[in-house]
């Protein structure tokens, strides 16, 4: 694997991120209609950088990016976003960026992560280790309902 270097996103980032997020979700086939569909949910905004922690994957470009959003008190967390450059793919960015949002969530004392996962990304998340519990409703695609997935830490 290349040398990858992880740092927090910075304000700034949020357009290299969102474009990063659509051509990462773009290469799991879905067509142009479903892409314009999935814009806003995919733009990552100052408010979205406001809240959580946004890790950025780098080997002399971006490459990935991780969005972990903590519950304190329920003692749970969110990964709202985990995307790989396309040209990245499988070749280790996504299993980095990973081990980094479980590891922040467990120095956090959280008990559980969860996310709504992309029906291409599933098999990525279960040799994680993470369980479809259920689904959730698509935030970008009335009546579309994608994988809820789960791993208690």
């Amino acid at each position: 694997m290349p040398d990858v270097k992880l740092r927090q996103a910075r304000p700034g980032d949020e357009a290299a991120l969102t474009a990063l997020s659509l051509r990462s979700k773009q290469s799991n086939g879905y067509d142009d209609a479903f892409m314009a569909a999935c814009r806003e949910e995919l733009t990552v905004t100052p408010d979205h950088l406001a809240r959580g922690e946004h890790w950025v994957a780098e080997a002399g470009e971006l490459c990935g990016y991780g969005w972990l959003l903590a519950n304190q008190q329920a003692r749970t967390g969110e990964v709202c976003a985990l995307f790989v450059e396309p040209t990245w793919k499988r070749k280790g960015i996504g299993r980095v960026l990973w081990q980094k949002l479980l590891a922040r969530a467990k120095e956090q004392g959280l008990a559980m992560l969860h996310l709504d996962a992309d029906p291409y990304a599933v098999p990525f998340y279960e040799a994680q280790g993470l369980r479809i519990t259920g689904t959730s409703p698509s935030g970008s695609v009335p009546g579309r309902e994608i994988p809820l997935m789960q791993i208690d830490l």
